[in-house]
């Protein structure tokens, strides 16, 4: 089962992906862990992350996918897993339908948790005061200029996903307004559904 998380920063994505994991015995397959694990490994394509992090620049769509190419055929992805934070552009969800093309696979679901922006701001308002409350530091990225920043690459690159999936009749929307544990229950009745 080879599953794809969309929602806006904030949505509760990390949350849901670490059930996901827990519940399906499914990897979780992070952009930024195989970039760091394909650096640490010293594979041919790490040794190039490398040297493009070190010069400041950002990894290429194509080394994203070499990375993502090499980390599904790792055994733990034999039943199918969880991709988070790829893809996040069409070009990237074109590079990783052909991937699977090659493999003879394919996306089984999109899940895009919905959720209301302004109500995402408030939470995070909320728990900045929550913070300086406790007399905690704030963290640099938790601010409303960032996470707005945030927001809007999200609606300009990520978003566009959402059509695209749609297309294909793989896009399955959440209320991610809901508990945590009712957002579970539904992302838990797709699933189910497609391992049939």
């Amino acid at each position: 089962m080879i599953v794809i998380f969309l929602g806006p920063p904030g949505a509760g994505k990390g949350t849901q992906a670490a059930h996901i994991v827990e519940r399906y015995g499914i990897p979780q397959l992070s952009t930024g862990d195989m970039l760091r694990a394909a650096k640490a490994a010293g594979t041919p394509v790490g040794l190039k992350v490398k040297e493009i992090i070190a010069s400041g620049k950002l990894v290429s769509d194509d080394i994203v996918a070499a990375i993502v190419e090499e980390r599904i055929e790792a055994d733990d992805c034999a039943s199918g897993y969880l991709l988070d934070g790829f893809p996040r552009t069409i070009p990237q969800a074109e590079m990783l339908d052909a991937i699977l093309t090659k493999k003879g696979q394919a996306v089984d679901a999109v899940v895009e948790l919905r959720v209301d922006e302004a109500v995402l701001m408030d939470r995070l308002r909320n728990r900045i005061k929550e913070t300086i409350a406790k007399g905690e530091k704030v963290r640099d990225d938790d601010n409303e200029e960032t996470f707005a920043k945030r927001l809007q690459v999200y609606r300009e690159q990520t978003a566009p996903l959402i059509p695209y999936y749609e297309g294909q009749g793989k896009l399955r929307a959440v209320d991610g307004m809901q508990t945590v544990e009712a957002v579970s229950a539904a992302i838990d009745a797709i699933l189910d559904q497609i391992q049939g």
